[in-house]
């Protein structure tokens, strides 16, 4: 079980307050730091700061985290510096929430870590307690003497007792929480998750809340026909799970599908990958965590709008059962695929749920998977791709943007879709090499029918395999969860 990390607010002076460390901020003035203006800390302790800042040379640029001895007036025992960057003429939510989940991150062995960033905004101390909880979290679940992130944050501001405040804080908590666990289920072993226990853990979450949920197993799905689960599971002694997640609150602004990838392991079929390239597939089932915990966070924070989320969730296998390279299969609905290469398995799981999407009826559909290499070769791992109908795109990189993680539009250009022509089937699983994510969305459109819509391709930023950055973690980074909240979040509000 994982420790969550407590987070309070409190209008305390640092003079007052019992912490192992104190985390200010400092932002970089041409080369130099500086304290913020207005730091809300008393003069005299400002002062001694600002000379501890000269005399170390203190940095403040992003990602530099300086500890010194507390000076007089402080009642934790380390102040932490930590930099945000150049002040910007607007405050950047992103940077604070950086520059807290840098130091907490970094204050190894600190118990309780107090946050002094100043009175700001209500939005600036979300981020800054979105970026503390994020920064706190470890994975540790099959480590036994792994160290924990701090068992209290505490945000330090005279408004703590502001409605806004609060209510950006009490957000802050839910989104981080729900982020944190969905890098649990991407850092899990794939011997530990696979479809049935996949869904097992969503039935335990949804209990107690106000999501309700339905499972198709492998008689199920192979009897209403979702091909592409049943041709992707088949190769693997687990069987294949798609779930449907339903939020119906009263009097919703409108109806979002959500759908996400869900291979649990993708050892690419017989079309199989090289081994170093299968180390970390454990990770190819993130869209589908995102999408359930995306879920979870809009019913907690009562989002009045409805939702329903599919995860499609198989292992994706080679054996005397698997799928071939030529097979023909049957999508949900009808169409028919030739599968040619069994590593593009993803858009045949994502296809079936697709239609299940518009025959639920939804407003919107919005689907995220990490789904092709090429994403990372056009875009790196810290940046998603987003594909979709113009509007719907546009309204994901809106909420990438006022959430803090990095999407970037991308075309769906007709002219590539001829190298998606099979002369056996409707369509064929995969088309020209270049350009390959792009094909596989224009793959994925077929599926959607006249639904607005829009495709998130996370494969590189979904898992970090460099060292941790500022809030995110070596391992599951939970990508997706706070653009998807927000797009609900923007579309209750008109």
């Amino acid at each position: 079980m994982r420790h969550v990390t407590e987070l309070t607010l409190t209008a305390k002076s640092p003079a007052r307050l019992s912490a192992d460390a104190l985390v200010v901020p400092v932002h970089d003035d041409d080369g130099t730091a500086a304290l913020l203006p207005d730091p809300g800390l008393e003069e005299k302790v400002s002062a001694a700061l600002r000379d501890a800042i000269d005399v170390l040379d203190v940095p403040g640029q992003a990602g530099k985290v300086t500890r010194v001895p507390a000076p007089e007036g402080v009642g934790a025992s380390v102040v932490a510096f930590t930099g945000i960057g150049p002040l910007p003429e607007t405050p950047d939510a992103e940077q604070f929430r950086r520059a807290a989940g840098t130091a907490v991150r970094e204050l190894e062995g600190a118990a309780t870590v107090a946050l002094a960033f100043g009175d700001r905004e209500a939005q600036i101390t979300g981020a800054v307690a979105e970026g503390a909880l994020l920064g706190a979290y470890r994975f540790n679940r099959y480590k036994k003497d792994a160290k924990s992130g701090p068992a209290q944050v505490v945000l330090l501001t005279t408004a703590a007792k502001d409605k806004a405040v609060k209510d950006a804080v009490a957000r802050a908590r839910v989104v981080a929480e729900r982020v944190n666990a969905t890098r649990d289920l991407v850092n899990t072993s794939p011997r530990d998750l696979y479809p049935e226990t996949f869904a097992q853990t969503a039935r335990d979450l949804v209990k107690g809340t106000k999501v309700g949920i339905e499972v198709l197993d492998e008689d199920a799905l192979r009897a209403g026909g979702y091909g592409g689960l049943i041709g992707v599971g088949q190769g693997s002694a687990r069987g294949p799970r798609l779930v449907k997640l339903t939020y119906q609150p009263a009097r919703a602004k409108g109806h979002y599908a959500l759908v996400g990838k869900g291979i649990t392991f993708d050892s690419g079929g017989l079309s199989i990958k090289p081994a170093k390239s299968m180390e970390t597939m454990k990770l190819d089932m993130a869209g589908a965590a995102a999408v359930l915990h995306t879920v979870l966070a809009a019913a907690e924070l009562q989002v009045p709008v409805a939702v329903t989320g599919f995860l499609a969730l198989a292992e994706n296998m080679p054996s005397g059962t698997a799928q071939r390279p030529s097979d023909v299969i049957e999508i949900r609905g009808g169409k028919t695929v030739e599968v040619l290469n069994t590593d593009a398995e993803g858009r045949l799981v994502l296809a079936d749920a697709l239609v299940a999407a518009t025959e639920a009826g939804a407003d919107v559909i919005v689907d995220i998977a990490t789904l092709t290499g090429a994403q990372m070769v056009a875009l790196g791992n810290q940046v998603s791709a987003v594909m979709g109908t113009e509007e719907t795109r546009g309204q994901v990189v809106a909420a990438a943007e006022a959430s803090g993680e990095q999407m970037w539009p991308m075309p769906l250009p007709e002219e590539l879709r001829p190298s998606l022509k099979s002369s056996v089937a409707d369509i064929s699983n995969i088309g020209d090499r270049f350009g390959g994510m792009l094909t596989a969305g224009l793959f994925l459109k077929e599926f959607v029918g006249d639904t607005p819509w829009a495709h998130l391709d996370i494969a590189g930023p979904a898992f970090n395999e460099a060292a941790p950055r500022h809030y995110v973690p070596k391992g599951g980074t939970g990508v997706g969860v706070r653009t998807m909240l927000q797009l609900l979040e923007n579309a209750a509000e008109g």
